[in-house]
């Protein structure tokens, strides 16, 4: 089984030595991982702008794997990178099963008033809102709720974990079991 290994450990200084370790444990599980930044596997067009190339590689790489396990730990902000929740909703509408996992167990809701601070503000019926007028998502979930919906709907599993500020990124016990859910459902018999 081919494992899409989606999220922003493409940002990291030492993102080859992270894919590596991220490779390792799906190896130990009889899965093979695939990083974004692995060779691509599709010739490309080196006269389109770099932007395009690297959402042609990574959409590429998702369709050639079986699943898909998804870093949603916070990225510059209360939520996941952007680009690795398109990565999972594109494997999700492949039909194909997917995990995530965060290394911040704190609620969805809770990150999200964090992060607003003082200009959240609550409304008259005693739900949150922004300094907009938005409504916030007030719920004990680990992102906004489309995201463990999709995950959860299709038989997928997300892992959190409490994991300090300074390991955020490589932390991998919640990924591992990620892994091992994945490799457990690749090993089931058929019906």
């Amino acid at each position: 089984m081919r494992i899409y290994l989606a999220g922003p450990e493409v940002f990291l200084a030492d993102a080859e030595a992270l894919a590596a370790a991220k490779r390792a444990i799906c190896a130990a599980h009889g899965l093979e991982g695939v990083f974004p930044l692995d060779a691509p596997p599709l010739s490309l067009d080196l006269a389109e702008p770099e932007w395009l190339r690297i959402y042609r590689t990574n959409a590429a790489h998702i369709r050639s794997c079986d699943a898909l396990i998804a870093n949603l730990t916070p990225f510059r902000g209360p939520s996941a990178d952007a680009g690795t929740v398109y990565e999972l909703g594109l494997m999700i509408g492949l039909g194909r099963p997917v995990c995530g996992y965060s290394n911040v167990a704190e609620p969805f809701g809770r990150r999200s008033l964090a992060y607003l601070g003082a200009t959240a503000r609550r409304r008259p019926d005693g739900a949150w809102e922004d300094a907009e007028g938005l409504a916030l998502e007030d719920t004990d979930l680990p992102d906004n709720l489309m995201i463990p919906g999709g995950i959860f709907a299709t038989g997928g599993r997300f892992e959190t974990e409490a994991v300090p500020p300074e390991r955020r990124w490589h932390d991998l016990a919640a990924f591992e079991r990620c892994a091992a859910y994945l490799a457990s459902r690749a090993s089931r018999p058929a019906g």
